[in-house]
């Protein structure tokens, strides 16, 4: 089945977000809308579309001159089986005692590690980004200066790769995650009920800590926020009132260049540097409160 995609960018983040309701009326429908802000200093909003027919480019013109965006690029991906070329392209990934793997690569498991099962048509969250990387990596060496925390946040879980970890290390924890996007909170379910821990790990939709089950469970002695630089940094007053005293917090989503950024918006919350990890282009932060 051909997949086809949509591309534009505007200025606006209300009208970006108008623009992408108007858009679920187009014909053909749309599969799939996304927004998101890009990440570079200019100030724009990115809006794209997937459609398995090929789009109305009349119609994407004129959406596009009605809410002052840039011609949408439209374009016809090839015709592939993605959950094949991930088992093909994504080898177990290892990060410090934690190991991933999709489960097609069962017979590779080795025995002195933390496993976590990823499906394979899951792939985002699997470890090979940076930034997961580094925060599996901050929680191994947290482990070995002999952290025990008694309660841990995933904000932002994605496939709650994160929480599973917390949980797999320190099963008397109460782990809790949550994702802004509803589908995330599906797809980290899914991996919990791979991982057998569907039971133990309660997955939340709300925007950082904006449910009532995470005000409950805080102050929390770890917390988990693998997003990016601008929320990270709007959640830094939040993040101050849910984590307990001598309580971690292991950042990430971060551009090197945007680290120092963000350590001085949680040094203003009473936050201080713990270490600070580089992968290629990411920074993971591992700040303590107090």
């Amino acid at each position: 089945m051909p997949t086809f995609t949509a591309l534009t960018t505007l200025k606006s983040r209300e009208r970006a977000e108008a623009l992408s309701e108007a858009m679920e009326g187009l014909s053909p429908a749309p599969t799939g809308i996304g927004l998101l802000e890009i990440e570079d200093g200019s100030g724009l909003f990115e809006v794209g579309a997937y459609f398995t027919e090929s789009p109305d480019t009349v119609a994407l013109a004129l959406l596009a001159a009605a809410f002052d965006a840039r011609p949408f690029a439209v374009s016809q991906l090839p015709d592939t089986d993605w959950v094949a070329h991930v088992r093909r392209e994504l080898a177990p990934v290892r990060a410090g005692r934690f190991f991933l793997y999709g489960s097609h690569d069962a017979d590779k498991l080795p025995a002195d590690v933390v496993p976590l099962l990823i499906d394979a048509a899951m792939a985002f969250g699997t470890g090979h980004h940076g930034t997961t990387r580094g925060c599996l990596i901050a929680l191994d060496r947290l482990l070995a200066q002999g952290l025990a925390p008694e309660s841990v946040a995933d904000i932002g879980c994605g496939t709650a790769v994160l929480a599973m970890a917390a949980k797999r290390v320190w099963p008397e924890a109460r782990v809790l995650a949550s994702d802004i996007d509803e589908v995330a909170v599906e797809t980290a379910q899914a991996n919990l009920g791979f991982n057998d821990l569907l039971d133990q790990i309660e997955c939340l939709c709300c925007p950082g800590f904006a449910h009532e089950r995470l005000r409950r469970a805080a102050p929390f002695d770890l917390v988990f926020a693998n997003i990016l630089k601008a929320p990270l940094i709007d959640l830094a007053p939040d993040m101050a009132g849910h984590v307990a005293a001598h309580g971690h917090v292991i950042l990430s989503g971060i551009l090197n260049e945007q680290a120092d950024e963000v350590i001085a918006a949680y040094r203003k919350q009473g936050f201080t540097l713990h270490e600070r990890d580089q992968l290629d282009e990411w920074s993971t932060l591992t700040m303590r409160k107090g």
